[in-house]
């Protein structure tokens, strides 16, 4: 019986475009020679929460009470009005243990049926934020529709009824101009040549949409404004310690950056019981199938950072105001933390409107 001819190996250049759909996969052909088959996820640097958590800046009180972030190196720009809330220091009673404080809950809406804040109570939640901020609680203060894009609209006061998108950017004094977060990242911009500034809500989605570059991209359209005229504040949210992602948002990330790859480490569980007795945690489950193991975690905050460098800002103009959002849920409002019941934050910045322009 003839035997069966043997077949053709594969063109070098198929080979590598294979290989490459692998790796932009997060897997790996097998290249011992054998049966052909995949290795599994690519490793990423392992590492604990605890090396991952970045400590939270100490509140400013204002004199209402509201509790609130800044950035040190801001303060001293006479023009300019900014600040990034917590939860402390408000009137809203839905989100908190019936004999704790007030809070500071920003947002009208609650998604997914949860319980709704009195409107009222928001509005005079936003008055004291822009009290605490600008010294005077009757400063517009204009929001957005936030729907995870990477839309951004111009600002001013005559916008009465909020626009669907995800940044915001005004050259008009004497209005504050916010974005609402429970764990995503808000991101403030100032330029500080043609007091410009500009406001964006960054999850992953709207991050892998490239919100922050193309929200850049409009100030240059829109103000002329130069990138090495600009600094940015990156405010609190959600930390790689905390945020545990699929691997969907892996491929999306790797379908857009090249250094996507560089924002992803995987988590082993810290438990101290399950580190000190394991034994109590194996599954009989077959090798590969259990669901102890690491998890990936992504940094949401350094993905932005990116960007803004990317958008051509310098490394030195990029602030970090730290504090995760979900290791911290009695400072903050974390969607993650609190499995959805909770409130909204709000990262604020305006152009005083007694400042002299040049």
């Amino acid at each position: 019986m003839p035997s069966s001819p043997t077949p053709e190996p594969y063109p070098d250049s198929e080979i590598h475009a294979i290989d490459a759909l692998f790796q932009r996969a997060g897997l790996q052909r097998n290249l011992r020679g054998k049966a052909a088959g995949v290795t599994g996820r690519m490793r990423f640097e392992r590492l604990s929460r605890e090396e991952l958590m970045t400590a939270a800046p100490v509140p400013r009180v204002a004199a209402n009470g509201v509790q609130w972030l800044s950035v040190p190196s801001w303060e001293k720009t006479s023009w300019l009005w900014h600040g990034f809330s917590t939860r402390r220091g408000g009137l809203s009673r839905v989100f908190c243990d019936d004999d704790a404080q007030g809070e500071l809950n920003l947002g009208f809406t609650a998604p997914h049926g949860q319980a709704m804040d009195d409107r009222e109570t928001v509005a005079q939640n936003r008055r004291l934020l822009a009290e605490a901020i600008t010294g005077d609680a009757a400063t517009p203060l204009v929001a957005l529709r936030q729907i995870h894009s990477n839309l951004v609209v111009l600002a001013d006061a005559s916008l009465e009824q909020p626009r669907k998108a995800d940044g915001l950017m005004t050259d008009e004094p004497g209005l504050l101009i916010g974005i609402q977060t429970a764990d995503c990242i808000p991101i403030l911009v100032a330029d500080r040549k043609r007091r410009v500034v500009a406001a964006f809500h960054a999850g992953w989605r709207g991050t892998v949409k490239r919100i922050v570059e193309s929200g850049i991209g409009r100030m240059r359209l829109a103000f002329s404004s130069r990138p090495e005229d600009l600094t940015a504040a990156i405010g609190p949210g959600i930390g790689p310690c905390c945020y545990a992602v699929g691997e969907e948002v892996l491929s999306s990330f790797e379908s857009q950056f090249a250094y996507a790859r560089e924002l992803f480490r995987e988590v082993y569980d810290s438990d101290p019981i399950r580190t000190r007795y394991p034994m109590l945690f194996l599954t009989q489950r077959a090798p590969g199938h259990s669901d102890i193991g690491p998890s990936l975690h992504l940094n949401l905050a350094e993905a932005n950072r990116r960007q803004l460098l990317a958008a051509g800002l310098k490394p030195r103009a990029i602030h970090l105001v730290g504090g995760c959002t979900s290791c911290r849920p009695e400072l903050f409002f974390s969607h993650r933390a609190s499995e959805g019941r909770t409130g909204r934050m709000m990262s604020v910045i305006g152009i005083r409107p007694d400042a002299s322009r040049h």
